[in-house]
């Protein structure tokens, strides 16, 4: 049966859209793709702004919980315009607690074509210190649930698809991009000081660094760099060459630019495995090579040695960053391949179609 695109979607969303989250609606840049074609849509966040900025802190127990009760009001309310729209795209889950009521509602009840798209394991348990208590009433198992129920599933990556593929035979793969042409829209230039070695992330990952940062203190006596963090809160690392600096939407691009190398440790586990590598594919559509380790999707993403490298012992990574500090030719050549690759592979004009795809309706 043909396949069309809907006339109205609901786009039923984690984080506010845009403006404070730092992890948004991964699929935002294609709005304005279904905006050219007719498609009207909505994005319905569950928290609201001054609730997010909060959200990863420790304390504010009262105001979340008010933050959490207003977000539930909202997905009530949701339910009195579910007649408008004729398929919802549900982002990671409706409600990050509880049962998954409302997807249960949208599918059997109000007889919606629901798409499910999540980028990380969220069927694995995974609570942030600050939030402790939520984990009491985090319903991991709805994920395969909602799987199930869904018209079909979008997954960020081969791992989540595989996990998906046991309860929905509709799993498309589209990979977290970035827009290699309106916003990571240029490159880096080679760097004429001291260079830098740099990350990017939150609180939730910021602890994948530690076990670099002996590399980073041995490489430290041998060359002169600069270790920059961009985070949400700064890490606490005890490195003489460390420079935090604050994530800020507006100057996002800017910073990132200081960096001539860019690293990606992660763990091999299982949630690492669920990651859609985003830091890279941000590294390389700035033209910038990339360090990182070959765990889950980082292997699919990076040619070790031709746009960057892949090293799994602390001698491997010092080695290939002394290398990378020493040669500005080689960044410079490696972060053309990756910047390529980003373009043609992980970017927004190469992934639209696939995306509109996943919206088309019966």
């Amino acid at each position: 049966m043909s396949r069309q695109f809907p006339s109205s979607v609901l786009f039923a969303v984690r984080y506010p859209v845009g403006r404070v989250a730092s992890q948004r609606f991964r699929f935002e840049q294609y709005l304005r793709f279904l905006e050219k074609r007719g498609v009207r849509y909505e994005c319905s966040p569950f928290w609201d702004e001054r609730t997010w900025t909060i959200m990863y802190q420790s304390g504010h127990l009262l105001k979340k919980f008010i933050g959490l009760l207003k977000g539930f009001a909202r997905r009530v309310a949701l339910l009195t315009r579910l007649g408008r729209y004729d398929l919802v795209y549900v982002h990671r889950e409706m409600t990050p607690i509880g049962p998954p009521v409302f997807e249960w509602l949208v599918s059997h009840v109000f007889k919606k074509e629901l798409v499910y798209d999540f980028d990380d394991a969220i069927w694995l348990h995974n609570v942030s210190e600050a939030n402790p208590f939520a984990d009491s009433f985090k319903t991991y198992a709805k994920v395969s649930k909602i799987c199930k129920w869904a018209t079909r599933v979008s997954a960020g990556n081969d791992y989540l698809a595989e996990y998906a593929r046991r309860y929905n035979d509709d799993v498309v793969i589209i990979p977290t991009v970035v827009d290699t042409v309106g916003y990571h829209n240029r490159t880096r230039e080679p760097s004429k000081g001291v260079p830098v070695i740099g990350w990017t992330g939150t609180h939730s990952t910021v602890d994948f660094l530690r076990p670099v940062v002996p590399v980073i203190e041995s490489l430290s006596r041998k060359t002169p760099f600069e270790f920059v963090v961009i985070a949400d809160r700064p890490p606490d690392f005890d490195l003489q060459n460390l420079r935090f600096v604050p994530w800020n939407k507006n100057n996002e691009i800017d910073d990132l630019l200081r960096f001539d190398i860019g690293i990606m440790p992660i763990p091999q586990t299982d949630w690492a495995r669920g990651k859609c590598g985003f830091k890279i594919i941000q590294y390389m559509a700035l033209g910038i090579p990339t360090v990182a380790s070959p765990a889950g999707v980082n292997s699919r993403l990076i040619e070790n040695g031709v746009d960057g490298y892949l090293c799994d012992t602390e001698s491997e990574w010092e080695r290939a960053l002394e290398r990378l500090l020493a040669d500005p030719r080689l960044r410079r050549r490696m972060g053309a391949v990756a910047r390529n690759k980003a373009e043609t592979q992980y970017s927004v004009t190469a992934t639209t179609d696939r995306f509109l795809g996943s919206i088309r309706v019966k």
